[in-house]
């Protein structure tokens, strides 16, 4: 079934069928918001079978949750943090599977200026996969989603000073990893 909402009240009146558990309401959600959801779970995943089971609790606590959602403000913001709060959700119960050392911090380097550029999107979300539970969540966290070390620490229930030891640890990692997939020379 297509479905063309107009402009005025079609929010309010697609919110209101997903309070109702229409499916045809969620089910336009769901295609409608799925490729910039599932981007958002790609960066914490680890790989697409992961950030497919993340975006699937997301969508499940979304439409468990949409009778909060308050209409006239930005439905795709609202969502994006239900979704950043899954991953967030997820990290917290891999990390009680898995422990790790704390590592010195090591120092950064340059990996050249035109690195990034003979890459695109898929190769850098591929090595951002990479990196631990760990380092991929604190550098989402700071990086991408734009949280202090203060709030990742709140967030992650970890100290300020390992949110930022494992955000160091996550760039020198995602560069190695950056470098090495492009057998960029190293300027040390």
């Amino acid at each position: 079934m297509d479905l063309i909402l107009g402009l005025e009240g079609s929010e309010k009146h697609l919110i209101d069928a997903c309070v109702r558990k229409e499916s045809w309401a969620q089910k336009y959600i769901y295609e409608h918001y799925y490729a910039p959801m599932m981007n958002v779970c790609l960066r914490f995943a680890h790989n697409e079978d992961e950030a497919m089971d993340i975006l699937h609790d997301g969508f499940i606590k979304i439409f468990r949750y949409i009778y909060m959602y308050q209409t006239g403000t930005s439905l795709q913001a609202w969502m994006r943090r239900i979704m950043v709060n899954t991953c967030i959700d997820h990290y917290r119960k891999e990390i009680r599977r898995k422990t790790e050392n704390i590592e010195e911090a090591f120092t950064l380097y340059d990996m050249g200026e035109d690195a990034l550029e003979k890459m695109n999107a898929e190769e850098i979300l591929g090595c951002l996969q990479q990196l631990t539970i760990s380092y991929r969540s604190v550098f989402n966290l700071y990086v991408i989603e734009g949280y202090s070390h203060k709030e990742i620490g709140d967030i992650l229930g970890i100290t300020e000073s390992t949110s930022r030891s494992n955000l160091v640890k996550a760039r020198t990692k995602l560069k190695e990893l950056l470098v090495n997939k492009h057998k960029i020379h190293d300027p040390k």
